[in-house]
Formats: structure tokens, sequence, C-alpha cells
């Protein structure tokens, strides 16, 4: 193992000097300093999400998520999940400083010991955490684990080196996309080069939180201080406190929906006093949304947990739905519906603002096989629709794969089915997310922020279909 480094090549091997000890740290490797014992939890989590692609939220869940993430304080969790934040939505730019001060690569022995790397580079170059906090719980952690003791001097040198020389590191990867090499390839080949970056980039940049709101959009912007989008959603300035606090919330006057989440239910045409089907409902923004239109709604989910967590939702804004839980390739109703929406299940690549991890848990055979299983759900949702109405299909993916080409293959070989062209003139500011066949695709680099008020909205594909009388 070779450290980089201005030292003269005769010096000795980092790992052949002992790493210095902090003060009134103890001889005990398993000795903890305050805030190792969070460190430690990010570095595991990143390892998780990482090497063995396991999504970040069930892991902070505080009832049934990881028992290191689970057994620290508040204060401690919040400062976890800011550094698995910061550091999986820059990990390309650190694993590649990370590189650029090891000239030989970590054995796989050693993975552990580049999550430990990651966590302290992470605080290092983009949080508000002293550098010598991050380099001393660091060095803690390597001795701390016997995969990993032999390295402690080998950290203590990259990270000291990193934390002198920081800036210039900043501006040697600033052009290096912060997304894998395989997404920010595909979203190239989709939407071209620049565009492409523009999605890159918005995930650096804090997603905005939008409200969808029963009535008087600009009367409740007023009051919360936000603004209006030209979806009619109200989008929030930036702001501390809990969403439950904020008025109205209790009240069920809101809910809080993405921008882009808010747009498929309001393709349809008239919804007063139609039978509707909102199937893969949970958490049920989009439920409420039709209801809220006075249809008769039946909101369709296989998870239990997921429908109690809609009919919770549900009750706080009081709009009355039916609930059945069900799998959607099973479910049969004794009639068939007025409409349908189908917000299939997708590789989530449109929410990587809010959900950064999506990027490292997901690969391109996941796509593949989600593809796969939103075209065997959109083929059995048409049979769920009466003659002459309506369906809409959306998910939250970036990828055509998962939207316009499972709609053109679907439309190919279904008979009595058709698109009904959406109209750019009732999306202003949205032109650019209509396609020449009247299909949606909006990207996070979409709706450009206003002042405080952070801009763009998740990435979604939907279409508006039509069965023949």
């Amino acid at each position: 193992m070779v450290l980089t480094s201005e030292r003269s090549r005769n010096e000795s091997h980092p790992k052949q000097r002992p790493a210095p000890r902090a003060s009134g740290s103890s001889a005990d490797p398993r000795a903890e300093k305050p805030g190792l014992q969070s460190r430690q939890a990010a570095a595991k989590l990143l390892a998780a999400v990482v090497d063995r692609q396991t999504p970040l939220d069930g892991m902070l869940d505080v009832e049934h998520g990881n028992p290191a993430y689970r057994a620290l304080s508040e204060s401690d969790r919040a400062l976890v999940r800011a550094v698995l934040n910061t550091a999986l939505r820059h990990l390309p730019r650190i694993q590649a400083i990370i590189d650029s001060l090891v000239e030989t690569p970590l054995p796989e022995g050693a993975r552990s010991l580049y999550h430990v790397l990651t966590v302290a580079a992470a605080q290092i170059l983009y949080l508000d955490v002293p550098d010598h906090s991050a380099v001393d719980l660091a060095v803690e952690q390597a001795r701390a684990d016997p995969r990993s003791r032999r390295f402690a001097n080998l950290v203590n040198a990259v990270l000291r080196r990193l934390a002198r020389e920081k800036v210039a590191h900043l501006t040697a990867t600033h052009a290096i996309p912060v997304v894998p090499s395989w997404f920010f390839n595909r979203l190239v080949q989709v939407y071209g080069d620049e565009h492409a970056r523009r999605i890159a980039d918005s995930l650096l940049e804090p997603a905005a939180i939008d409200l969808t709101v029963r009535s008087d959009p600009e009367g409740w912007a007023d009051r919360l201080g936000g603004l209006v989008l030209p979806t009619g959603s109200v989008r929030l300035a930036a702001f501390s406190g809990r969403i439950p606090e904020l008025a109205g919330f209790a009240e069920g006057e809101w809910w809080v929906q993405d921008a882009a989440a808010a747009i498929p239910a309001g393709l349809f045409p008239e919804l007063a006093g139609q039978r509707v089907a909102d199937l893969c409902a949970a958490p049920g923004g989009k439920t409420a949304q039709l209801a809220l239109a006075g249809a008769d709604v039946t909101a369709i989910d296989q998870s239990t947990s997921r429908l109690k967590r809609l009919q919770a939702n549900l009750a706080r804004l009081s709009l009355p739905v039916q609930t059945v839980e069900a799998n959607l390739l099973d479910f049969q109703p004794e009639t068939p519906f007025d409409a349908v929406l189908l917000d299939a299940p997708c590789s989530s690549t449109g929410t990587i603002r809010r959900h950064p991890d999506v990027l490292w848990t997901k690969g391109p055979q996941d796509i593949a096989k989600l593809a796969g299983l939103q075209e065997r759900m959109l083929r059995h949702a048409m049979t769920l629709v009466r003659p002459g109405g309506h369906l809409v299909f959306s998910n939250c993916s970036l990828d055509p794969l998962e939207g316009e080409e499972v709609t053109a293959r679907v439309l190919a070989d279904v008979f009595g089915w058709s698109r009904v062209a959406i109209d750019p003139q009732r999306w202003p500011g949205l032109g650019e997310a209509v396609s020449p066949l009247g299909e949606i695709r909006t990207t996070p680099a979409m709706l450009p922020g206003h002042g405080a008020t952070a801009g763009g909205l998740d990435g979604f594909y939907a279409v508006l279909l039509r069965r023949a009388d």
C-alpha cells in the first residue's frame, strides 16, 4: 500500500509508523470516543447500500431499522442521515479523490476501510464537521475493527492530506458526474449530454417540499410562505421544523406530494361520480386527489402496512375511500371501473434528489426486470376498465424502458386502446415535458427555483389511455 504525498519516497511506509493517538484515548482499541458510534453506524449502512444494494429507508426506520442506527440518540441519528446522504450524493467524486490519494487499490479484504474513508471524506469535503474530528474518529474506527487495524496509519495519512488539500481536490473532481457511470451513460443516450448533466447536478440541490391543497392554492401559498407552481401545487420555501406543525396539516387542508407525482391523477377527464380504481395506491397521495375530485375510489395495495398508512392519511384528510388488500395481478372486480390509475412499481430513478441511494441499489438489470412487471400490470389493468373508460399509466422512473416503451409495446397488440394526447397548455411551465405523442415525461432538471425556493421536481412518466366504446 503506497500513499501518494509530498513526502520523500525515502520516508518509511505510513503503515510502518505508529499513527498518533489523540490525547485522552484509551489503549484499548474498543474504547469509544464521543461520535464514534455514529460514524461506525454510517460506515456500516453505507456498506449495506453500496456493497449489498440494501435500500436506505428501511435501515433508517426507527422501529425496525438497522440496530446500530436505532441504538443512537436522535441527534446522532440526524448526523448519520446527513453523512449518508452527503456521501451518496457525491460518491463518484469522493471515490475519485480517495483513489487519487492511494496509489495501490485497497485489497478486497479492506472493503470496510473504504467506507470508513468515504464517511470521513464526506465530512471533510462537504459537511460542517471539524477536520481533526473527522480524521481522529476515522482512525479510531480503523483501530476498532480487526479487519482494518493494520491500515490505521494509512487512514490517518490519507485524511490529513485530504484536509490540507480539500480545495484542490474539489476543483479537480468538479466535472465528474455525481451519478454512477452506467446511469449517466443512459441519461446521455436518452436526453443528450447537456440535459443529462442537469439531471445529475440536480442530485446536489435540496429537493423542494410540495403540497397538494384541497382548495385556494394562492391563499395557502401566502399563509405558508410558499409559491404556487404552474401545476397547481404549492411549493414551500426552506424552513426549519416539522411538517405536522405547519398550519393546515391537522385540519387536513393539504398533503405533501411532489409536483410531478400530482400530475398523473390530474390527467383524467371529469371524475365526479365516476368509479375509479387506484392500483398500487399507498401511501395515498393520488388516491386523495381522485377522491377530492369527487370520484368513488377503490384503493388497492398488496401491503397490509402500506394500506394502514394510506387509511391513516385519508382519515386525516376526511376523504372516504374503499380499500382492498390484494395483488393487482389477481384483482378482479365484479364490474369494470370507469377509470383506473396504475402508478406502477419502478426503479424510482426519478426520485434521486430525495433518495440518492436508489442509484446504488438498482442497476440496468433491475430496470429491465421492472419494465417486464409493469407491462404485465398494464395489460391486466386494461381489463379492469369499461368500454369508453380511461386509464392513466405512470411511474417515477427516468428511463423510457419503464415508460414510453412499455406503452408502445402494449398498444401495438391490445385491440381497442389508444393514447389521449395531453394538451401542453394544460401544464404551463412544463411544455418541454409533453412529448409529440402527448405523453408526459418530467425530469429533475425542469421547473427551476425562484429565490429562496428550491427548484426541480421528480422524474415522472405518465400517459392517458382510452378504451374504445
